[in-house]
């Protein structure tokens, strides 16, 4: 059995609040050619080390037609910095050029099977999923990095080739579950932080 989505799957709905005081539903985003949805947070290191990479990324391909949406699943128990108030702050400090949502209560990060923060998945124009996993190899010092899976994924679906390697292991902190029994990855898929 599968816990996480698997290439080809459509992207399961959401509706949930952004930080910019608004409510945002995944057909909100029908006018992207494709959507790139990932799961992230405030206080990780991978996510802190990396979301001027992430940044980069989006704003290369948004003249391509290509979006960004960032979901933040954890529990401000576990880390009170992903609280949304935290959220809101962190958007106001660093501008990011994407779309914040808040899934407090987890049920989209365990519908996607959300592993790490960052988790990216990739949806096609028909919101079937094409590529999943990591964005770089070298999450905490994004300079560093060798390797730009994300990168080469949109790259060869945007000029209409199969994504040669959809599926890569997510770097990163684990989901912070809410005292819920739903860590189905194995302890070697992220850095449990």
């Amino acid at each position: 059995m599968a816990f996480t989505l698997q290439i080809g799957e459509r992207a399961p709905a959401f509706s949930l609040p952004a930080t910019d005081g608004n409510t945002y539903a995944l057909e909100d985003f029908g006018d992207a050619k494709v959507l790139v949805v990932f799961f992230t947070c405030n206080h990780c290191p991978y996510v802190i080390g990396s979301d001027e990479s992430t940044r980069a990324i989006a704003e290369q391909f948004t003249d391509q037609g290509v979006r960004f949406v960032a979901i933040n699943s954890n529990s401000k128990n576990t880390y009170e910095e992903d609280s949304f108030g935290h959220m809101v702050a962190r958007m106001e400090k660093f501008v990011f050029p994407w779309i914040y949502l808040h899934d407090e209560p987890q049920d989209v990060a365990e519908a996607y099977g959300a592993l790490c923060t960052p988790h990216f998945y990739v949806f096609d124009e028909g919101r079937k999923l094409v590529y999943t996993g990591r964005a770089i190899d070298n999450p905490r010092a994004w300079e560093a990095s060798t390797t730009h899976e994300l990168v080469d994924a949109l790259t060869e679906h945007l000029a209409g080739q199969p994504v040669s390697v959809p599926v890569t292991n997510p770097i990163g902190c684990n989901v912070k579950w809410d005292g819920k029994e739903r860590h189905w990855m194995p302890p070697e898929a992220c850095d449990l932080i």
